[in-house]
Parts: structure tokens; sequence; C-alpha cells
């Protein structure tokens, strides 16, 4: 948005704000995913699945791709569906994936509620 809101500057990251003392820990910052379709994928196609969900991640998560993150995507084909996706399909699915994985990002921010120990407030307590 222009103009960046004033809260958006400033980076937070959970651990190296609130719990190590201005250091940020490898992996302290991991978020772990799964995308799924019943497609038949070859070995190949559910890698590059795994890698179009894994821009979701950059879509609804700021920062994304740092080096205190562990971030991983985990891509399933149950094949049950029969379907051998084309060129054509296959990137319609790979860029749906992206769209699905920011948007479940998002759905789960949003659905969020506060637990004891939360080292910042949940989007529903702003």
């Amino acid at each position: 948005p222009s103009p960046m809101p004033a809260e958006a500057r400033r980076i937070l990251l959970k651990y190296r704000d609130k719990q190590f003392g201005g250091q940020a820990e490898a992996g302290g910052n991991t978020t772990i995913a799964v995308i799924a379709t019943d497609a038949v994928l070859t070995k190949a196609a559910a890698k590059r699945l795994a890698i179009s969900a894994h821009d979701g991640f950059a879509r609804a998560i700021w920062p994304a791709h740092t080096p205190a993150d562990g971030d991983l995507v985990f891509a399933l084909a149950t094949g049950k569906s029969g379907v051998e996706l084309s060129a054509d399909a296959a990137l319609d699915l790979y860029a749906a994936a992206g769209a699905t994985m920011a948007r479940a990002i998002s759905r789960g921010v949003h659905a969020a509620t506060a637990a004891e120990g939360d080292l910042f407030p949940v989007w529903s307590s702003r």
C-alpha cells in the first residue's frame, strides 16, 4: 500500500524481538505446510507443486525467506482422480497452489485465538 503503514516499517521476528535478547535463532520462524491434490503427479511435478505453494508464504508472510526461517511445504498427490495433467493444466495447478497457500495462511491468521504465553497479539485482538 502507499503510503506504507508505519507499523509495517518495523520488521518483527518473534524470537529475535521477544525471547533471545535481540538475536534471531535459525528455524525460530519456521512455517510448515501441506499442499495436496487428487491429480496424478510425477515426483518432479510434486516438487514443482511444493515450490509453487511455497510462493504463497511470500504473499502472506512478511518478511519471508529470512535466514531465521525453516519454511517447508510438503506436496501430496493421491492420484485418486486418475487425471494426468497436461502442460496447461499443470500451470493452472501450480498457480492455484500459491494462491491457495496464501489464502490458507491468511485465514489462519484471522481465525487465530489468543493463548497464554503468546509473544505477540493475535490479529483479532489488535
